[in-house]
């Protein structure tokens, strides 16, 4: 017998029954998507577990898809066998191989831009559209699964196999890299590659959504520092330029990363300005010009930084002038630009992660 007739019987033996293949689609999608969007939030080394499960939960939907369209290739081939469900199947499957080949072209270095997007940011788009998608055809063959299609010892010996081998396979991916020095060879633990330079011409100018507001009267800017507080406190902009400097890396969720000298006020300073905080003080809560908002509690954002410079520069305004917020081992969504309010408050915002969605819509 030779060796590929070896390797297609043992592929066979893995292959789980068509009905555990349809369910572990669905389940490994969402849980991509979530491993994800989770990881957005996520600046730290000590987080690469996530965006480890995240490319070997990848690897094994190459898996399962492929399993799954030699099954049904014959339905989407041959036209006589076309149902109504049809392009549904096709929109999941384009929407599949799209998420598919932009991560694997991210992950290989390729850094190219569709409009205003990275191909990081479009295979975010393909992900997220793929998660209703699944769904969606699922249910037009819905069948409840049974015990038989995920029998427990083989069950557990198949998705060992898969998430092993998708772990692996990203490994050998990262070894690849490295020995041809690709452009992906240098990248964070979080895919983000490196923008190099000192100031804003350094690194891309990038928004959250839809934030794009005019530039800021530097005149009439004015910073309030307020909630619970016993002395409220209006700044202008030569009031935050305080020298306070910190070296920090901006790790932004769209695919790059940069290491900056960034310089203004600190927000521990800022509070101290305002008088005693309330007994019930726990987080802070800065707001941009555009209704964006994010919050810290009070013992990290004692020790992060209002800033009005980068690299010696002034914050140009795509950046965020005249103040942005610098939350080290934060991601950039959550350092907060054009910062016009400083709010000391008792509880954690959960409506926060909303207005992430819908702020700058007018």
């Amino acid at each position: 017998m030779g060796t590929r007739s070896r390797i297609g019987e043992t592929l066979d033996r893995l292959e789980p029954p068509p009905r555990a293949v349809d369910w572990s689609l669905l389940a490994f999608v969402v849980a991509e998507a979530t491993t994800g969007l989770v990881s957005f939030t996520v600046g730290v080394p000590e987080g690469w577990p996530l965006f480890w499960l995240h490319r070997a939960l990848g690897v094994a939907i190459v898996a399962l898809l492929a399993w799954k369209l030699a099954r049904v290739h014959r339905r989407l081939t041959d036209p006589g066998l076309w149902q109504r469900s049809t392009a549904l199947s096709v929109m999941t499957l384009v929407a599949a191989l799209g998420a598919l080949a932009t991560g694997v072209a991210w992950v290989f270095g390729l850094d190219v831009r569709l409009s205003h997007w990275t191909l990081l940011s479009v295979h975010v788009g393909f992900g997220l559209a793929l998660v209703p998608l699944v769904a969606a055809h699922a249910a037009t063959r819905f069948r409840l699964p049974r015990r038989v299609d995920f029998e427990r010892r083989r069950t557990a010996v198949r998705y060992t196999v898969l998430l092993a081998a998708g772990a692996a396979t990203y490994r050998l991916q990262q070894g690849v890299n490295d020995a041809l020095d690709t452009a992906g060879s240098d990248r964070r633990f979080t895919g983000s590659q490196p923008r190099e330079g000192d100031g804003n011409a350094a690194f891309p100018i990038t928004s959250w959504v839809a934030d794009d507001p005019d530039p800021i009267d530097r005149d009439d800017y004015r910073l309030r520092v307020d909630g619970l507080v016993s002395d409220p406190v209006d700044l202008a902009v030569d009031d935050l330029a305080a020298g306070h400097e910190t070296e920090a890396l901006l790790d932004c969720t769209s695919g790059w990363y940069t290491i900056q000298g960034w310089s203004g006020i600190r927000v521990g300073d800022l509070l101290d300005a305002a008088g005693n905080l309330g007994d019930n003080a726990a987080y802070i809560r800065f707001t941009s010009v555009t209704g964006y908002r994010w919050s810290l509690r009070i013992d990290e954002a004692r020790d992060a930084l209002l800033a009005t410079h980068v690299g010696g520069e002034r914050l140009s305004h795509g950046h965020g002038a005249p103040a942005r917020l610098v939350a080290p081992e934060r991601r950039g969504f959550q350092w907060v630009k054009w910062v016009t309010r400083v709010e000391v408050r008792s509880e954690y915002d959960l409506g926060q992660w909303a207005v992430t969605l819908v702020s700058g819509f007018d």
